[in-house]
């Protein structure tokens, strides 16, 4: 039995199949993000959501955290905070039990679901950005250094430059776009600059509410709004540019055709997947896009699997993928 474990900020997914590609059970639990949590406990956070889960998809399939082979626990926030990490690594034995594991950013459930686990670099866009790639057992992370200042291309970042047109429209800056009366709308605004004290005070700046607000550009664009339609598409650009960075980073050769995928919700936005997609053919390199394998829960525990030494056959791929196939949409990863 393998487990994989895909943490998130606003929720935990846990997945337990076994090596003919069968999911025995699933479950989800509260966010992972412990940074968020410090207050009753950081870590302890972590592990308390871990508990839940693990006891839940254990429970569900009739085994015990000893049956699990292998674990593999993607958290966020991990490896951030280096004095941090000794603690998030110990934190599932606490758990399990035993030593059977391994934890990591979240980043890579994403890269080992989209792509299976093979060579090749994923683009994550949820509430965040950031790449991740692997060539010949070495990994590189490109991006997310925060939504103070980098996360390119993801949901805060399209709905802060969102909320900078709207101030812009109501100035008369710039011509007044479907973007402005959405916004509005959906906030309950009385006046205009009430969006300061919705984002400033009542949000207090919290980037999973400021993030909610990219399917309102979304819709925009679709409606006609330039505006929105020209963030959407640099956001695209974006996240092609990180693709670029982790290539040249990993060492692919300018012969190499690298295989690329994506996770995350931005990228249910017509208007970013392709202006993405354009970005990586218009490159000098090249790239084979393919869209998403399997969710990030799921490339968790086929990355247990092979970091246990025993991948999954060509046929339990294949079975997992029978029953497992997942779409965009679905392939949340944190999804604003």
């Amino acid at each position: 039995m393998f487990l994989g474990v895909d943490g998130g900020g606003t929720k935990t997914a846990f997945c337990l199949i076994d090596s003919a590609g069968t999911i025995q059970a699933r479950a989800l639990g509260e966010g992972a993000y412990y940074f968020a949590d410090n207050a009753t406990g950081g870590v302890d956070h972590v592990v308390r959501v871990l508990e839940q889960g693990i006891g839940a998809v254990t429970g569900a399939a009739g085994i015990t955290p000893a049956d699990i082979d292998h674990a593999f626990l993607g958290l966020p926030g991990y490896g951030e905070v280096p004095g941090d990490i000794a603690a998030l690594d110990a934190a599932p034995g606490r758990v399990l039990g035993h030593q059977r594991y391994a934890s990591d950013n979240d980043m890579i459930c994403g890269w080992a679901g989209s792509l299976g686990a093979v060579d090749g670099i994923n683009v994550i866009s949820g509430t965040g950005s950031m790449t991740y790639g692997e060539r010949q057992g070495r990994g590189v992370r490109t991006g997310g250094w925060s939504e103070l200042f980098s996360d390119e291309g993801s949901a805060y970042w399209i709905a802060t430059r969102a909320l900078n047109v709207f101030s812009r429209m109501s100035d008369g800056r710039m011509p007044e776009g479907p973007l402005a009366e959405l916004l509005r709308r959906h906030l309950g605004l009385t006046s205009d600059l009430e969006v300061i004290d919705v984002v400033l005070n009542r949000w207090q700046g919290h980037r999973s509410e400021i993030a909610s607000l990219t399917p309102l550009v979304v819709e925009a664009a679709g409606s006609g709004d330039t505006e929105a339609a020209a963030i959407l598409t640099e956001a695209g650009r974006e996240l092609a540019l990180l693709v670029d960075s982790a290539r040249r980073r990993l060492g692919f050769s300018p012969d190499e055709t690298v295989l690329v995928s994506y996770s995350g919700g931005v990228f249910r936005s017509a208007g970013v997947l392709d202006a993405f997609t354009a970005a990586l053919r218009s490159s000098a390199a090249g790239y084979e896009l393919r869209q998403p394998l399997f969710e990030p829960v799921v490339g968790a525990a086929i990355y247990a699997a092979k970091l246990a030494g025993t991948p999954l056959s060509t046929e339990a791929l294949a079975a997992l993928r029978s029953h497992s196939g997942i779409t965009t949409t679905e392939n949340s990863h944190d999804v604003a």
